[in-house]
């Protein structure tokens, strides 16, 4: 069975707090000791990320 894909739409804004977030969680995991591989995966994921615009409608 195939892992189902997600998309996730950030502004600029919403993409660097999150860009950040993970790595003070990642610098937390050395400070602890423990293993960082999937916030490294997710750091390589979101900065090679193409980025799209679209329209949003306001409701």
């Amino acid at each position: 069975m195939r892992n189902p894909k997600y998309h996730i739409y950030l502004t600029p804004d919403e993409r660097r707090t999150v860009i950040n977030s993970l790595i003070e969680l990642r610098n937390e995991l050395i400070a602890q000791g423990r293993y960082t591989d999937i916030i490294d995966e997710l750091l390589i994921k979101l900065t090679k990320a193409k980025s799209k615009r679209i329209k949003v409608k306001e409701v």
